[in-house]
């Protein structure tokens, strides 16, 4: 399993979550430094943070991933439109929350979310 982590560093407790999580081994991690320039168009900005994860277009339909994905919202949904469009599928995607009584601010592992099973759900009710 590979995370491609658009946020913050994950810790080795964090890891340790996910791979209770999902009962495998992470891999790797690929932190990506996800730094938008806020004057320029977004679009082109993504596809170049998401070149440099090096993937081959096989590659990003057959291995397995895990995303750590950007807080800031609009990075986060042109992320997820661009790797759905490399993929095929939507990616499960990581949900930290904060840990209750921390200084300094410290986050959890609280789910990972399959968001292709919640498109494939959603797709059901319509």
């Amino acid at each position: 399993m590979i995370i491609f982590n658009f946020s913050h560093p994950l810790t080795p407790h964090q890891i340790k979550q996910i791979e209770d999580l999902i009962g495998k081994k992470v891999d790797e991690v690929m932190d990506i430094y996800t730094q938008i320039e806020p004057n320029q168009p977004i679009v082109p900005q993504i596809r170049i943070l998401v070149d440099s994860c090096n993937l081959s277009l096989d590659q990003w339909q057959t291995l397995p991933i895990i995303i750590n994905p950007p807080s800031l919202n609009f990075i986060a949904v042109t992320l997820l439109a661009e790797l759905h469009g490399r993929c095929g599928y939507f990616p499960a995607h990581l949900r930290l929350r904060p840990k209750n009584n921390t200084l300094p601010p410290q986050f959890e592992v609280a789910e990972i979310i399959n968001l292709q099973e919640v498109r494939d759900e959603a797709r059901r009710r319509r």
